[in-house]
């Protein structure tokens, strides 16, 4: 795709002229820049251009003052790099770096300039991205956690992406490679694994214990002829480069793996194996994930969950994106959620106590459906059953209730508080077949009385923790079938949601909480108004996404919001959750439980200010929303 095309298909250019935009495409230079290439750095003077990415992938790193660079952002393919000083003549805020090879197209300074006097929708376009007063919040945070040097690099490879630590570039041959050529390779590159690729895609892989196996081992085969075709193992597993070290780990020991290509798309760009990860096991962080899947009690995941503050504290150090930080923790709560479902199962199963031969799921809702956990999730779980004959009834509530019961009471002293709404697979509210299910939802739907709209708010959010995950799927299906027939529902949900506003009076006070005395709730009042509405909208185009975030990219790609106005959104959720994981942090520590209500005016006036702007995102998008769907 060339450059015109993307102009044409990219705001802000999408608004100009054709003339304007060749114009543009004419002036143009391309520039090559090598893996790892530093293209400016951060307090660079500008060098007067500014770069879309043409090909490859660059990563848009800072230095703290402590100076420790830390990678803040990734563009890829079409994305802009260095649109700062284009129109500020400003030194860069944040450096550019390559990840692997890549290409920039070079667009001069005094073109663009020159085309934002006749259309200043060019320059509004980046000095709004530049100046929102929200996304000015994580270059505080780095200055503020600046004496927390030591916690920073602890926690640091934990949230590593595997561009950051993988080995490249690979060592790889063509199937047609004989057994001895790979041998050889092996031996003088000093690596455990090469990597079959055919006509750029990666179709196998080689390791030593292949090479032993099939090739040393056997008295038949001669290892002149033998070629890599024969030898490797087919389709290996595969992460992308931004997935993160914890997860990689996890993949691994999942699959029973220690080589693990790395792929930006379908291209290979570096590999990762197991003794590069273990290189980091000593770090807490590490240890906690292996700690979970070891644990042998209850009693020791209570131990483990009780140390997840740290965890949060040290992720919070990093300056990084508290949606990042969100999806870690979350990671964290299912892992030992999972092994607790485990340790009861196995319990009961030494008792004698076995499941029927039925299909079964075990589900999360609410923040954990969502990943969008922090430090003080209460249980919202429930079970989804395959259709079974009713003569089986009574053996499934032999097994289920009793199992649900001490599921429950387990989490409860692991540390996740029972649901006040009993959202739990304790109450046979939430446990059911497929048919049970559809005929729940349909009489929520039909007869939405609040205590069912405010059900369904936390059920929406479901995903499968433990189980036959295909049952979530069915599950998926029955809620878009009966929204498509009663899309009215939708009305009653923002109805119940518009009864609470957001805490601001006329004036730009903070108005306080009337039950949480010098209280408000960055929850209630705020970061739910924003998961509400995004739902509702994914609910009505019946579109399907995870967290918050990938909903709202979604929500742009459907041309229900436009990018800047998603990324405001964005902006206003971080923020939301940065204050609140803070508050929860320290409310740990000084021996209380993690909660959402905080004194405003205990925070500085810049965070005041800050809060402040989010809750006014949060009331414009409810605005909108209830414009949208005609709430009178």
């Amino acid at each position: 795709m060339g450059l015109i095309t993307k102009l044409r298909d990219t705001e802000p250019f999408n608004l100009l002229p054709e003339e304007v935009v060749e114009r543009i495409n004419q002036a143009v230079t391309i520039q090559k820049y090598p893996a790892r290439t530093h293209i400016f750095n951060q307090h660079d003077p500008p060098t007067g251009y500014l770069y879309i990415v043409k090909q490859g992938e660059v990563e848009i790193v800072a230095l703290s003052p402590g100076g420790v660079e830390m990678v803040v952002d990734r563009r890829k393919e079409g994305a802009f790099c260095g649109g700062t000083p284009v129109f500020t003549n400003e030194e860069y805020t944040a450096g550019a770096r390559t990840v692997s090879d890549a290409e920039c197209y070079l667009i001069p300074q005094e073109l663009l300039t020159e085309a934002a006097k006749s259309y200043p929708q060019i320059s509004q376009y980046f000095t709004r991205r530049i100046h929102s007063q929200i996304r000015n919040l994580y270059s505080e945070i780095v200055r503020e956690q600046t004496d927390h040097y030591q916690a920073r690099m602890e926690a640091y490879p934990f949230q590593k992406r595997l561009v950051e630590i993988m080995s490249s570039p690979v060592k790889t041959c063509p199937p047609t490679t004989t057994a001895q050529q790979i041998g050889r390779l092996m031996l003088k590159a000093s690596v455990g694994s090469v990597l079959v690729v055919e006509e750029g895609k990666l179709i196998g892989i080689i390791t030593e214990k292949d090479l032993v196996a099939k090739v040393i081992a056997p008295d038949q085969v001669n290892n002149h002829t033998a070629i890599a075709r024969d030898l490797m193992t087919p389709n290996p597993h595969c992460l992308a480069a931004d997935n993160y070290m914890y997860e990689a780990m996890a993949y691994l020991e999942g699959h029973q793996t220690k080589h693990l290509p790395i792929l930006s798309g379908d291209r290979v760009v570096g590999i990762v194996t197991l003794r590069d990860l273990l290189r980091y096991r000593s770090q807490k962080t590490m240890l906690m994930i292996a700690k979970i899947k070891e644990a042998s009690s209850i009693a020791e995941l209570k131990k483990i969950h009780a140390e997840i503050v740290k965890i949060a504290k040290i992720l919070l150090t990093e300056a990084r994106s508290t949606v990042d930080t969100m999806e870690i923790l979350s990671y964290i709560h299912h892992s030992i959620l999972r092994r607790g479902y485990e340790l009861i199962l196995a319990a009961m199963e030494k008792e004698g106590q076995t499941p029927p031969d039925i299909r079964h799921c075990f589900i999360i809702m609410g923040s954990g459906g969502r990943k969008e956990m922090l430090l003080g999730p209460d249980q919202d779980n429930g079970f989804i059953y395959e259709n079974f004959p009713d003569e089986q009834r009574a053996e499934v509530d032999a097994f289920f209730i009793p199992f649900a019961e001490r599921l429950v009471n387990a989490y409860a002293e692991i540390g996740y508080p029972r649901c006040n709404g009993k959202v739990m697979a304790n109450n046979s509210l939430w446990r059911g077949t497929l048919s049970e299910w559809r005929n729940r939802i349909t009489d929520w739907i039909n007869t939405p009385e609040p205590q069912k709209v405010r059900y369904s708010t936390i059920f929406f959010d479901f995903m499968p923790l433990v189980g036959d995950p295909s049952l979530c799927r069915g599950l998926t299906d029955i809620v878009q079938q009966q929204i498509r027939r009663f899309p009215l529902f939708l009305y009653h949900m923002m109805e119940l949601d518009f009864k609470h506003k957001v805490p601001l009076g006329l004036l730009g006070r903070f108005i306080m909480d009337k039950e949480v005395k010098g209280k408000i709730s960055t929850k209630q009042t705020g970061s739910i108004f924003i998961v509400d509405c995004i739902r509702m909208f994914m609910l009505q185009k019946q579109a399907e996404a995870t967290t918050t975030f990938e909903r709202l990219d979604q929500l742009v790609k459907l041309n229900v919001f436009n990018i800047d106005t998603a990324e405001h959104i964005k902006a206003a959720y971080e923020a939301f959750t940065y204050l609140r994981l803070r508050n929860e942090i320290a409310l740990v520590e000084g021996g209380q439980k993690p909660s959402h209500y905080l004194d405003p005016y205990a925070l500085s006036k810049d965070e005041q200010e800050l809060l402040k702007e989010a809750f006014r995102v949060a009331s414009k998008l409810q605005v909108s929303t209830k414009r949208h769907f005609n709430v009178g």
